[in-house]
């Protein structure tokens, strides 16, 4: 059997995922260089058949197995975009594929599993859970086990995107790349390195969720105690230990972002780009502007697009808030006809557009001298909400800001 992490490796499998993946040239983003002073590239892994890059390692790690390993059937453990591979790939080659699957999985993606042709066993609350009974049953089945990252030959189909932004930018100087368990990072950086040891490539994880950052810091994989994170798909505790030697070796920095730049990340490539990427594949933008370099040729893996409508709009929301584009403020009117007349011509006036209003006359025992109204407004951003809130004080009321509430 060929020795993964190869530049040979990494040849052969560019050309065997070329039969089910999209051919997802770099895009150049014309408003993440302006927002960071660099030439930005976007690869889109978004556009994948599944949603994500997944079906790269999948379907690579399937190629590689005898017939006999195929027929016994493929078992494995996701949540998401690894389950969606691995039964994508499955049906390609005509296998049979289990996915255990969290019990907690929306029902989208349990459906779209099972709409490549899988069977999907609901065990466990959480991901570690369902990799236990995965195991369990390769062992008492006799099912062969395609692990989501620790796994290099699923980390060399997974690093065929690099071979890709190659051939696209010759003279890319940085990638960044998401990481999770690291499958994708290792691939990434690995061939990377083999292509150019020139190349920086850079980490990226959520804050809330920094298990490589930890234990590259101790020298050795460690798990974290918990983790929490809307970047559901690089919510790991522990990151692989069979692939950690190559991301000690070829990874030059890592870098960690909030949950909070996820989501202003999420407008600006919905807005800028027309594109639907989840929170995970959004950590490579939301670092762009931690990169301490300039002028340089940066391509950030975008790793999926997979996000339900119900995140989708509790993201937007909460992103459209921390524009200033929605917020709450109360203001204190004395009790007498007119009063919330004025307060709203005043807001015309300055073209904000009032999405909910409260008009509480309880909020004093004395009613004459107080009524709270309560008002959620849209506006263009922070300098336009400021004239609004301005424009009402210089008016004579009294007001304070509130927990935006849509």
């Amino acid at each position: 059997m060929r020795e993964m992490l190869t530049l040979e490796a990494f040849e052969e499998a560019s050309e065997i995922v070329k039969k089910v993946t999209a051919n997802t040239k770099l895009i150049p983003s014309g408003y993440f260089s302006a927002q960071s002073g660099n030439k930005v590239f976007l690869k889109p892994e978004n556009m994948q058949v599944t949603g994500a890059y997944k079906i790269r390692g999948a379907y690579y790690k399937i190629s590689t197995m005898t017939e006999e390993d195929r027929r016994k059937g493929l078992i494995t453990a996701s949540a998401g975009n690894h389950a969606q591979g691995v039964a994508y790939a499955a049906s390609q080659y005509g296998c049979k594929a289990i996915i255990v699957m969290p019990t907690t999985t929306p029902l989208i993606k349990v459906n779209r599993t099972r709409g490549y042709g899988a069977e999907v066993i609901l065990k466990g609350d959480v991901y570690d859970e369902s990799c236990e009974y995965a195991l369990q049953l390769a062992k008492e089945k006799g099912y062969t086990f395609v692990h989501p990252f620790d796994d290099p030959t699923v980390a060399t189909g997974q690093g065929t995107i690099m071979m890709e932004i190659f051939q696209d930018l010759p003279l890319v100087e940085y990638v960044l790349v998401p990481v999770g368990g690291g499958g994708l990072a290792t691939g990434v950086s690995t061939l990377a390195k083999h292509l150019n040891p020139g190349i920086k490539v850079i980490a990226v994880e959520p804050a809330g969720a920094a298990c490589l950052s930890a234990s590259l810091d101790a020298g050795k994989p460690v798990t974290l105690d918990a983790v929490s994170t809307i970047a559901d798909g690089t919510a790991v505790k522990t990151p692989g230990e069979k692939i950690f030697p190559y991301l000690q070796q070829n990874i030059d920095e890592v870098i960690t972002v909030s949950d909070d730049e996820l989501i202003v990340a999420f407008l600006d490539m919905v807005e800028n780009h027309k594109m639907i990427v989840e929170n995970s594949g959004l950590l490579t933008v939301a670092a762009l502007k931690h990169l301490k370099v300039k002028d340089k040729r940066v391509a950030c893996v975008l790793s999926g697009g997979n996000m339900d409508v119900i995140t989708m709009a509790s993201v937007v929301q909460h992103g459209l808030i921390q524009r200033d584009r929605i917020f709450t403020f109360s203001v204190m009117l004395p009790d007498k006809p007119g009063e919330l007349v004025r307060v709203a011509s005043i807001i015309a006036e300055n073209q904000g557009n009032v999405i909910r209003l409260d008009h509480n006359q309880f909020v004093s025992t004395d009613r004459n001298a107080a009524v709270k109204l309560t008002i959620t407004l849209e506006a263009f951003g922070t300098e336009h909400k400021q004239k609004i809130l301005d424009a009402i004080r210089n008016a004579g009321y009294t007001m304070a800001l509130e927990e935006a509430v849509l």
